[in-house]
């Protein structure tokens, strides 16, 4: 029986090497691994949905399951995981050396409704109470067309010949929040700090408290793909759970280490002494907490036309029974 061709578009990480390098296959697919940067994935599978399944930014998938655009549904597969705290940015005489001392100030975002903004904003609501309509928001783009934002919310666009990272190293705007390090923090420019210089320490107790471990992209397919080939997503499924595993493997080998850190096994089981052994979660059960906290940001930030469960954002094929099952026959 010929195998499904499948064109998939997802980042070049360690934990999708095995499957880029084809030493990982997917039972009955003939995968097409395409390793390309994130926002051409976005823009090519919105605008075109030139793939067959792709990396999702999580925040713009949900916002189109809230307006009725169901071309997509997702696996429980979170490519990419990064807590927030240390994106935020300051300018060294803004007068904000604590988070509360944001309330009032311009902040800078290339996308109001990006997924890493949401993750800002809920946390500078959940912990230390800055509101979202307690600060004038500098955005790069336009907020996305179907998304009313809240009358309250202070927001303006910046011109086409500016940008928010040289606004922040001229005092123009307060801070910046920023998945792109800013030039002038590796530079070391005294005018631009963190708002968290000890971000790991805040991040890890954040975790340890919380159990969120932000989650920005996830993986879809096409819905009439899935509905047509339901076994794919299984498949695709279970096929990212096994690269990962190899990726854990490559990470302990200390005859050579596969990345620059000298101490690159002690900072695995220092991970793993916080996560738990499996450090990068591939299920809805063990990222509940994360994805409970993101859809309810979504939802009082005013993104989603109604708030949207974490089933329904899921296929129905990869639920707890079949992890559990899985995890029985040593597959997860």
């Amino acid at each position: 029986m010929a195998k499904l061709k499948l064109t998939l578009a997802c980042g070049n990480y360690d934990r999708t090497r095995a499957l880029i390098e084809g030493s990982v296959q997917p039972e009955g697919i003939d995968l097409n691994y395409l390793p390309l940067g994130p926002g051409e994935i976005f823009w090519r599978m919105l605008n075109n949905e030139e793939f067959d399944a792709s990396e999702m930014s999580l925040s713009t998938y949900t916002i189109l399951r809230s307006q009725g655009d169901e071309r997509f549904i997702a696996l429980p597969v979170f490519p990419s995981r990064i807590f927030r705290h240390s994106c935020i940015y300051v300018h060294s005489t803004a007068g904000v050396q604590r988070p509360r001392d944001l309330k009032g100030k311009r902040i800078g975002v290339g996308d109001y409704q990006m997924t890493a903004a949401v993750w800002v904003r809920g946390l500078l609501n959940q912990e230390y109470q800055v509101l979202a309509d307690e600060v004038h928001w500098v955005v790069a783009t336009p907020v996305c067309a179907g998304i009313e934002l809240p009358a309250n919310i202070r927001i303006s666009q910046i011109d086409s010949g500016q940008s928010l990272e040289r606004m922040l190293e001229a005092g123009e705007i307060d801070a910046l929040v920023s998945v792109v390090m800013p030039r002038s923090i590796i530079a070391e420019n005294p005018l631009v700090k963190r708002l968290f210089p000890n971000f790991r320490e805040v991040e890890t107790e954040y975790y340890r408290r919380t159990k969120i471990f932000p989650i920005m992209h996830t993986l879809v397919l096409k819905t009439e793909l899935f509905e047509r080939e339901p076994w794919a997503a299984i498949s695709l499924y279970k096929a990212f759970v096994e690269a990962k595993e190899v990726n854990y493997g490559r990470l302990y080998d200390s005859n050579a280490l596969v990345a620059s850190l000298p101490w690159l096994i002690d900072e695995i089981e220092t991970c793993r002494r916080i996560f738990g052994r499996d450090i990068w979660d591939y299920s809805i059960e063990g990222s509940r907490p994360t994805l409970e906290a993101f859809l309810r940001y979504l939802d009082v930030q005013g993104l989603t036309r109604r708030p949207v469960s974490i089933e329904e954002l899921f296929v129905a094929n990869i639920r707890p029974e079949f992890l559990h099952y899985l995890r029985g026959t040593g597959e997860a």
